[in-house]
């Protein structure tokens, strides 16, 4: 494992034991954002936590957080080598906030505008994914791999979020699970659990982790309306910009996904 890696490793465990401090105490600080969704007095510490140690260990970089840096530094190019954090310090806030075990943090570090490492934590479920570019996905140190259905083996579900069933008409032939997690449910495609995974609004810090993992074992992960949310480029507000996003093992999967995963008709896109 590289320096990098080794250093995002740690810094998502410690910041992991920070978040499950502050789980375990009485009266937690819940408020809401002006999209309406819930941020914690957690995750502004550990974002807090985290902007600091990697200033402090990587001084020259940039870096693009949910709560503390939520616009992109100026002057970044996809044609140089510059390097940007993203960070979600919590995502699954709500189940966090409710005393549900399904949350982690999510760290991901970009060259050029495009992710070459990752880690996801989730430390309630001893999760730790991590990947590379061009050196496969890992939980817990060991490869992981998506997987199709079949006849030993016939068993899937549709992971998604609760807006999926609201914003669009949902044809798949799977189970549903609504983990309260986006990057948990593409964790889950990556890993051979889950066969399709959709997300109707996650912003840029929800999928770079993922984007690279599922790649990196094997899947194929792309927006749902065409959008590119990589490479990164200035000019765009990331914290108004939601890419949804489907997740699949095969191409073959994905497409079938498109058909029977419809835009409800009075539905408008809900990228920004």
């Amino acid at each position: 494992m590289d320096t990098a890696l080794q250093f995002m490793t740690a810094l998502a465990r410690d910041a992991g034991a920070l978040l499950v401090d502050y789980f375990r105490r009485d009266g937690l600080q819940t408020s809401l954002k002006a999209d309406r969704s819930v941020v914690t007095e957690a995750d502004l510490a550990a974002d807090q936590f985290i902007t600091q140690a990697i200033q402090k260990q990587f001084p020259q970089d940039r870096l693009l957080s949910e709560e503390i840096n939520p616009s992109l530094p100026a002057a970044l190019s996809s044609a140089d080598d510059s390097i940007l954090w993203i960070v979600d310090p919590l995502d699954g806030t709500t189940n966090f906030s409710l005393g549900l075990h399904t949350w982690g943090t999510l760290l991901t570090r970009c060259i050029g505008g495009w992710p070459e490492a990752t880690v996801l934590y989730f430390p309630l479920l001893d999760e730790l994914y991590t990947a590379r570019r061009s050196q496969g996905a890992l939980l817990n140190d060991k490869p992981i791999r998506v997987y199709s259905p079949t006849p030993e083996r016939p068993l899937a579900f549709f992971a998604c979020c609760s807006r999926t069933h609201r914003q669009y008409q949902v044809s798949l032939p799977y189970k549903v699970r609504i983990l309260g997690s986006a990057a948990y449910s593409f964790c889950l495609v990556a890993r051979g659990a889950a066969i399709i995974g959709f997300e109707a609004t996650p912003k840029i810090w929800d999928i770079a982790g993922p984007w690279l993992l599922i790649k990196e074992a094997g899947g194929i992960i792309e927006t749902y309306d065409g959008s590119q949310p990589f490479p990164l480029i200035t000019g765009v507000t990331y914290e108004q910009t939601s890419y949804p996003t489907l997740a699949a093992p095969s191409d073959s999967l994905i497409t079938k996904a498109r058909r029977q995963i419809q835009l409800n008709p009075t539905q408008p896109s809900d990228r920004t």
